[in-house]
């Protein structure tokens, strides 16, 4: 996304990230921004702990039909490296503003919106294919598991994760898609 802003000396052209990678953004900010780091970094340690331990649990729980059992250990997955990966990204990039590391600053917020996209979308289509299999196994009793199998399962999980990525690199070409 581009701003164009006229000055005396004519046009110039700024990207978002550039806008928000510069001394004028958080001018006398600097503890606001480094809470803003600690809040993530406390959040991904929350995060990571908490889905390895949910992925710990559904490894050793058997009771579960195991389709549905995939896509829990998927969503989990997905949290779990949003803990692992996007939050310390966004960590990373507020104390990069503090320390005024604009290069850094710049690649950290594009790592961690690329990332954080790509997670939000797997996230929220697995939430998605969690609620149609709960309601396949409300309308379709008995027939459920002929219909709902793993081998399908799988692919589903692996649709998600591909079109997530795709949309991702989409959004890093060109910011307006």
């Amino acid at each position: 996304m581009s701003t164009t802003k006229f000055t005396r000396s004519g046009t110039q052209t700024k990207t978002y990230v550039e806008l928000l990678c510069t001394p004028s953004f958080g001018g006398g900010l600097h503890e606001i921004f480094t809470f803003f780091s600690a809040v993530h970094i406390l959040l991904s340690i929350t995060a990571f702990l908490t889905n390895y331990l949910i992925i710990v649990a559904l490894h050793k729980e058997s009771s579960l039909h195991r389709p549905s059992k995939l896509l829990y250990r998927s969503l989990a997955t997905t949290d779990l490296l949003v803990g692992l990966v996007a939050l310390p990204l966004y960590a990373t990039y507020w104390m990069s503003l503090v320390q005024e590391h604009w290069s850094l600053c710049q690649y950290a917020f594009d790592a961690a919106y690329i990332t954080g996209y790509a997670l939000f979308l797997v996230s929220l289509m697995t939430m998605t294919a969690i609620s149609v299999d709960r309601l396949l196994a409300l309308l379709l009793g008995l027939r459920y598991k002929q219909i709902v199998t793993l081998k399908r399962t799988y692919i589903i999980v692996a649709t998600i994760w591909i079109l997530s990525l795709v949309s991702s690199l989409c959004a890093l070409l060109d910011d307006r898609i």
